[in-house]
């Protein structure tokens, strides 16, 4: 496989001259479209989303159920261009971290920042509730609740369902499943953002202990989704972070 065309790479506009790039790690069941849509707004960063097995052109794959199966099956195909940045938002918070952390391991380049969103400090012990073993109709009224509200369009369409709620079953093992195994923290700044209602925002400050460089907090208005909520206050924020 080529490291420089991985299927787990995928971008809107390519922009080989930009002096930074940006790899965006989705939330659990989303996919890299609406992260590589940024590229409008970031027009001097190469902007690129993290395309997991079972989403997008790669939905008739079987989608990773463990940190270790996404991690190694990422880094297994996928260079990441330097000087590079990765944003992480919820579940894409973990991902992000998880794959710094086995860069480092490797030895391999580093992200020169950690921008991460709406996803509690990894260490911690918070509630997870069991979804992934709920049947297909009782995960999708979950998901429905915790994201807002599904399209119709996906609720009445069978064949749809079909094809994405394998990726949000297997984005929600992975959270569940989740076991922190305690390292040395790295040595890149880590900023965290997060929504001023979200439920997750009192467990962001421990993300601290999780670096030696700069670490940051920053919170918005808004819940879990709050980069929806407000996206050119979001953008903004998000501009200054990493291209300071």
């Amino acid at each position: 496989m080529n490291l420089t065309t991985s299927p787990w790479l995928v971008r809107r506009r390519k922009r080989p001259e930009a002096p930074l790039r940006l790899y965006c790690f989705p939330h659990s069941g989303g996919s890299p479209g609406e992260y590589v849509r940024w590229s409008d707004a970031l027009d001097d960063v190469e902007v690129w989303g993290i395309q997991a097995p079972g989403r997008g052109s790669r939905v008739t794959e079987q989608p990773a159920t463990s940190i270790e199966e996404f991690v190694d099956g990422l880094l297994d195909t996928t260079e990441f261009t330097a000087p590079f940045v990765f944003f992480g938002h919820s579940l894409g918070g973990l991902t992000a971290f998880e794959t710094a952390r086995a860069l480092r391991a490797a030895g391999r380049p580093m992200p020169e920042h950690l921008v991460l969103s709406a996803y509690p400090a990894p260490h911690l012990d918070h509630p997870r509730t069991p979804l992934h073993t709920l049947g297909d109709d009782e995960l999708l009224d979950a998901v429905d609740r915790r994201y807002g509200g599904l399209p119709a369009a996906l609720r009445d369409d069978p064949g749809l369902v079909r094809l994405v709620l394998p990726a949000y079953r297997a984005d929600f093992t992975i959270f569940e499943t989740y076991r922190h195994e305690t390292q040395r923290p790295l040595d890149v700044p880590i900023t965290v953002l997060g929504g001023s209602e979200d439920v997750a925002t009192p467990l962001l400050p421990e993300w601290r202990r999780h670096t030696t460089a700069r670490f940051e907090l920053r919170l918005l208005p808004g819940g879990h989704f709050y980069l929806r909520d407000r996206p050119e206050e979001f953008m903004h924020e998000l501009r200054r972070t990493i291209c300071p």
